[in-house]
């Protein structure tokens, strides 16, 4: 499978996508696509669930097969550092596209 290119525009940009999930829309500030047992992954940040905020910021895993109705909004994002940690085991090695920390966006 590859990723549609939305997905990386997204978090070239960090810029949210409005995806439809487990038939719901939710508002994604996806942070890094990776794969795992030969399967697509994105961590992203819910920023809204069917027109609600969350009650809690957190980073969740999402299943690229599972998104449906993908487009990236004109809403950018910052990187959420303290729920995203580029370094975390689960990223070694199948990283295939990330948000870049500040210190090397220049």
């Amino acid at each position: 499978m590859q990723a549609p290119t939305e997905i990386f525009e997204a978090i070239a940009l960090q810029k949210c996508l409005k995806v439809t999930y487990n038939k719901m829309v939710v508002t994604l500030a996806p942070h890094i696509l990776y794969t795992r047992h030969d399967e697509l992954f994105i961590d992203a940040v819910t920023t809204d669930r069917d027109g609600r905020p969350p009650r809690e910021l957190k980073l969740g895993t999402f299943k690229l097969v599972g998104l449906s109705d993908i487009r990236v909004l004109d809403e950018p994002f910052e990187a959420m550092y303290g729920l995203y940690n580029d370094g975390d085991d689960k990223y070694k090695g199948v990283t295939l596209f990330a948000v870049t920390p500040e210190s090397q966006a220049a």
